[in-house]
């Protein structure tokens, strides 16, 4: 590669507060909820991407080193008042003619760009390499992004037009934001619900998308034999084994390791209990997991710290304090686009229009990547990969990540960032053809 990225800057920047202790008391949590608000939610953010040695202030002058990367944040505005699209742009200093497309990371239901904090400096790496740039995106009513009114008029038996109006809510506002940032062509990287969307933006606008790489991506089987888990979201601990490990590589999926995931799914699956009842009729009337947190009031920060702990337990215990504050801000956010769950989604994560019976009229490069504990079912996968082929399309691959859940990106960031700079390089048949011999 190219120069090397320098060291981190980050005691030049402006001191920023240590995040706080995950809550366990409840005037503890009193004292996080009183805090909360667009301010500290601006520090929870900046204090993930001061990881990054390329990372500037937006109060910062242009810094002067060689890094062959500068990575700022913005607000992009949009059309719309009072609308805009909280972005991370990691922006090459000596940008190739011969570029590759950029790539656009995007986050999933309720989540934030700051949680691939762990996958940037690899991409960045990559970007400055290639001279090209990466782009991390929060999606309009979600992360830091505008939290705007979210309404359908489609009336509840309209499926076809609930679902039309609700991801257009996400595709037109990321369209008018290629336009704005003058993007030509782009590789999307999407995870679980922004893998959702990433799909259904390209079936949108086909000549904007160079390839799609999906991170465990929501959406995508059809309900009979679907053994996806969202519970499990809230259960999981990750997989602490791949912070220890960087030989753990990606596997080409095969039907056998597919079969071994769904198992899984299938014995949790049937341990699940009668809450769910409660939680399907709140999924239909349109109630969302943060909508409840929210209305739990001074108790939700130990609610979200209950989660937090369990969830990144992987990650280092600065790092889970620092993504506790970061999700917290997130979710004690005004509600918006979180409301298009019901829409998209019935309960317990089936789309009601399944991304299988649409996907194979794209014909560009598709990846689908899978934890080897994922909740989502992979299954969904292997019959897009058959239906993509059936249609002509033979440059589409598919893999398990080992000790990875849901969140592939965060619990075992080695192989995921390995096969992410291989996708991004177009060498990812090469990679697959190696990952198949090993599997």
């Amino acid at each position: 590669m190219s120069a090397s990225i320098p060291a981190s800057t980050s005691s030049a920047f402006l001191p920023l507060p240590p995040a706080k202790d995950i809550p366990v008391t409840f005037t503890a949590s009193l004292k996080s909820w009183w805090a909360a608000g667009d301010k500290q939610g601006t520090a929870s953010e900046e204090r993930l991407l001061r990881r990054l040695p390329f990372f500037q202030p937006e109060q910062m002058a242009s810094s002067t080193n060689d890094s062959p990367v500068i990575a700022r944040r913005e607000r992009v505005q949009l059309a719309a008042p009072k609308h805009f699209l909280n972005t991370l742009s990691i922006k090459s200093t000596n940008p190739s003619p011969t570029a590759p497309p950029p790539a656009v990371v995007l986050h999933g239901y309720g989540a934030g760009l700051g949680f691939f904090f762990r996958n940037f400096p690899a991409l960045a790496q990559w970007a400055g390499h290639r001279g090209t740039d990466i782009f991390a995106v929060d999606w309009l009513g979600m992360g830091r992004s505008a939290r705007v009114p979210f309404t359908i008029k489609a009336k509840r038996d309209d499926i076809s037009g609930r679902v039309h109006e609700a991801e257009s809510f996400f595709v037109e506002s990321l369209e008018e934001w290629r336009t704005k940032m003058g993007l030509e062509k782009m590789t999307l990287i999407g995870h679980s619900l922004g893998a959702y969307f990433s799909v259904a933006y390209a079936l949108r606008y086909p000549t904007r998308v160079h390839k799609l790489i999906l991170l465990s991506p929501a959406g995508v089987p059809h309900d009979p034999n679907n053994l996806t888990t969202p519970s499990r979201e809230l259960t999981d601990e990750g997989d602490s084994r791949s912070t220890i490990s960087t030989s753990h590589s990606a596997v080409a999926a095969s039907t056998g390791g597919v079969k071994q995931i769904r198992e899984e799914q299938k014995a949790i699956k049937e341990k699940e209990s009668r809450a769910r009842k409660l939680l399907t009729y709140l999924w239909e009337e349109g109630w969302s997991p943060f909508q409840v947190v929210r209305s739990t009031l001074f108790w939700g920060p130990m609610l979200v710290g209950k989660y937090s702990s369990r969830r990144f337990s992987g990650l280092t215990e600065e790092e889970t304090r620092d993504m506790h504050d970061y999700i917290l801000n997130i979710t004690l956010s005004k509600g918006s686009g979180e409301y298009c769950i019901s829409h998209i989604l019935a309960p317990y994560a089936h789309a009601r229009m399944p991304l299988v019976d649409r996907i194979a009229a794209l014909k560009i490069p598709i990846t689908f990547i899978y934890g080897e504990h994922d909740w989502m079912d992979p299954q969904g996968g292997l019959q897009s990969l058959e239906n993509l082929r059936k249609a002509g399309n033979y440059r589409s691959r598919m893999y398990n990540i080992p000790y990875a859940g849901h969140h592939v990106y965060l619990d075992n960031p080695t192989a995921v960032n390995e096969l992410l700079v291989a996708e991004l390089d177009d060498a990812g048949e090469q990679l697959y053809l190696f990952a198949a011999s090993r599997s």
